[in-house]
């Protein structure tokens, strides 16, 4: 059977540590591994994307590999196929496959009838390979991952899920700052705290996300009312640790949970993350392919 990373949960810490230390190495040295060489990876986007596409599909290119874009509109199971049929059909093409869709269980339900490698490039409720850019950005900032505090402010979503998450599992503390009604669920990992204020406090990054996500427009006004006091600026970013930097994946939309300042000034990894998406793929993709 194929290994997959749906969740990211099955990594455990060694591998986790060992993914990390190949990313930093495939940084440095973008063209040295060619196991994707003769191979194609099919990419799966039913919804919108910019670092997800660029970063895969730049990712594999270095590996050797090829890109199969699909989108949702251009395959059968916008006519009813089924995504099981879908799975079994890419499994006798490609060596893995991605996909970007929105309910988890269309996900697992791909995963359970394909026979390479399935990877959660985003749904609803996880993100894992944007958790593991964020690991390696925390690393390089650092030096190490042990011991670092990692405040989220904002919405209990999925990205807060997956740095939960695997925030756990290569020992960093991850604390979730929520309002009422928009608490991380299912994240035993994090600690959860009503106070922007007190989830900062001894943190080293202070992570943001956007306040009104892919699907979320009906309940856009009510969301930015209740989010407001979430914004990551200068002044949260002040109540940190000296030398705490500031987080974010993008899109971004300044003046809302992130001022301008923050985002375009000198205390934050946030393009930095947006490049590491890349190199952390690129050693998820050669552990899953090598594997399977």
């Amino acid at each position: 059977m194929p290994r997959h990373l749906l969740t990211g949960g099955e990594l455990d810490p060694a591998e986790l540590a060992a993914l990390l230390d190949r990313a930093v190495a495939l940084k440095a040295a973008p063209l040295s591994c060619d196991v994707l060489t003769g191979r194609s990876v099919a990419l799966v986007f039913e919804r919108p994307s910019t670092r997800t596409r660029l970063s895969f599909e730049a990712g594999i290119a270095e590996l050797g590999g090829h890109s199969i874009v699909l989108r949702a509109g251009e395959l059968q199971v916008s006519r009813g196929e089924s995504l099981g049929d879908t799975a079994r059909v890419l499994s006798r093409h490609v060596a893995a496959i991605g996909m970007r869709t929105g309910a988890d269980e269309d996900l697992r339900e791909l995963a359970r009838h394909a026979t390479v490698p399935v990877v959660n490039m985003l749904t609803a409720g996880h993100h894992p390979c944007q958790a593991l850019a964020d690991l390696l950005t925390l690393r390089e900032a650092f030096g190490t991952l042990e011991g670092l505090r990692l405040a989220y402010v904002g919405d209990g979503n999925n990205v807060a899920r997956s740095l939960a998450l695997l925030g756990a599992a290569a020992g960093v503390e991850v604390v979730v700052a929520s309002p009422g009604g928009f608490e991380l669920t299912d994240a035993p990992e994090a600690t959860l705290v009503r106070d922007p204020g007190e989830a900062v406090r001894g943190a080293h990054a202070v992570y943001a996300d956007v306040w009104v996500s892919m699907g979320d427009e009906a309940t856009a006004r009510e969301r930015r009312r209740a989010l407001a006091p979430y914004r990551l600026d200068d002044a949260l970013l002040d109540a940190a640790v000296e030398g705490a930097i500031a987080l974010h994946c993008l899109p971004a939309h300044p003046g809302e949970e992130i001022t301008a300042e923050v985002l375009y000034g000198a205390r934050q990894r946030i393009w930095d993350q947006a490049e590491n998406r890349r190199h952390a793929q690129k050693a998820l993709l050669e552990l899953l392919v090598e594997e399977a």
